[in-house]
């Protein structure tokens, strides 16, 4: 499933990398703490890879 935003994009990135041990759990905090809790790393890695052209900057509230 891939990414409807670039900041869900970015906010997944930031979990994926906490997931492989580059950067501290303790360092991560908003949607993509809660993504690190949430999802698996494949899961991650399918919303990281998206290409950001194209895609809003945030997702909309509807």
């Amino acid at each position: 499933m891939p990414a409807k935003s670039q900041a869900q994009q970015k906010a997944a990135g930031a979990a994926l990398a906490a997931k492989r041990g580059d950067v501290k759990k303790s360092k991560l905090k908003g949607a993509s703490k809660e993504m690190y809790e949430s999802m698996s790393e494949k899961q991650l890695e399918e919303f990281a890879e998206t290409k950001r052209k194209g895609l809003p900057g945030h997702k909309s509230s509807s």
